[in-house]
């Protein structure tokens, strides 16, 4: 890489607004070093204010192509106009909503196109949707690297979709160690309740509704009136239906619905658990986040899940289609404060060691150097 201009990436997002994906996008904007690369942000359906603000560098443009709903075939056009004005060296899209764009990149003179898989879309939690599967085959010629979260994403990339594994380049996302951190040992004591929490999209593949079941049996059958708290923080399609489910259970102020909040890393230090009951997963951020807290971690044993959390280590891995997994793993810390602070000390330690956000910045360095480099 020659010249005095840091090289142009395009990362290129449906919606640039609150969930994980976005949030690891801004992370490495913020971390990457300004003289090695120079970015914009291409959102199909435009962006929320807050995370407009998370972006700390001054040099970042943000495009909005204002797509209509349903089939917009002039945001094609669009997207192609924007990256002919940008010029961009490297397009990063990610997600099946915005693989097609690799063909526009493509038409539009892009040289590098990476295309990340940051997990499953809620209405295919399988990746086994016929027309999601066609859409990524017909885009696979044109696609240089792919970059799955996980093991397990990778894995599907290869024996679904048909990518080569010399195109594949495993990368994990990292956490902001410093932004979550442990409630200080030298606090004020917790009160006596212990809190549960989850962090997530209110919609059916996250499954807050197995989650609510399970905390109604434990509150049934394991502790006595307000010793036990659920902490549920995010919003989506199924908020009001949850809301209900949580008023037929009988929970009461037991449940706390906190919405989307910005807020998170102080959310975190409130609980004493964390538990992502989802029914599949790619690399999930708020596991992270939950390890960085020093929190135990109990989540279904699918996805990239196990990659994350080490079963009797950092937290328990429970099978989803097991009656009563969940709450026999839940169960299994209410009454053990020093289990939980052993695997949420370790959960720690593993996020420092091995999900900084420094060594994610450097992997997508070394990515995006490997394409840029002389006879790729």
């Amino acid at each position: 890489m020659t010249g005095s201009v840091a090289p142009l990436v395009a990362h290129m997002l449906y919606r640039l607004d609150y969930g994980g994906l976005e949030n690891g996008v801004v992370n490495l904007v913020n971390r990457m070093p300004r003289e090695r690369y120079r970015h914009a942000i291409v959102c199909l359906a435009g962006h929320g204010a807050e995370f407009r603000r998370r972006l700390q560098r001054d040099d970042v443009e943000i495009v909005s192509l204002d797509k209509k709903p349903g089939k917009d075939l002039a945001m094609y056009a669009r997207a192609w106009r924007e990256l002919r004005r940008l010029r961009p060296s490297v397009v990063h899209t990610r997600n099946l909503g915005t693989v097609d764009l690799q063909w526009v990149a493509w038409a539009a003179g892009v040289a590098c196109r990476v295309h990340g898989e940051h997990g499953w879309e809620a209405s295919d939690p399988a990746g086994s949707s016929p027309r999601s599967v066609r859409i990524r085959r017909a885009c696979r010629p044109v696609v240089q690297r792919y970059v799955p979260m996980s093991q397990d994403l990778a894995r599907w990339l290869h024996e679904r979709i048909g990518v080569a594994p010399d195109r594949i380049r495993q990368l994990y996302n990292g956490v902001d160690i410093q932004r979550f951190t442990p409630v200080p040992e030298t606090a004020a004591s917790r009160p006596a309740s212990i809190t549960i929490g989850t962090v997530g999209r209110l919609d059916p593949v996250k499954n807050q509704a197995c989650l609510l079941e399970s905390f109604a049996e434990l509150c049934a059958r394991q502790m006595s009136a307000g010793q036990l708290r659920l902490l549920v923080v995010g919003d989506g399609p199924l908020r009001g239906e949850l809301e209900a489910n949580a008023a037929r259970l009988g929970l009461g102020g037991s449940v706390e619905f906190a919405g989307a909040r910005s807020d998170t890393p102080d959310l975190f230090r409130r609980m004493d658990l964390f538990v992502l009951p989802s029914i599949n997963e790619g690399i999930s951020n708020t596991i992270l986040e939950a390890m960085a807290t020093g929190l135990p971690v109990v989540a279904a044993r699918v996805g990239g899940n196990p990659e994350l959390v080490h079963d009797g280590l950092t937290g328990r891995l429970y099978d989803p289609a097991t009656q009563g997994a969940l709450t026999q793993a839940l169960g299994a810390y209410l009454g053990d404060a020093s289990l939980r602070r052993l695997h949420g000390q370790a959960g720690r330690l593993r996020a420092v060691r091995d999900f900084s956000l420094d060594a994610m910045v450097q992997r997508y360095l070394d990515l995006y150097d490997e394409l840029l480099s002389p006879g790729i």
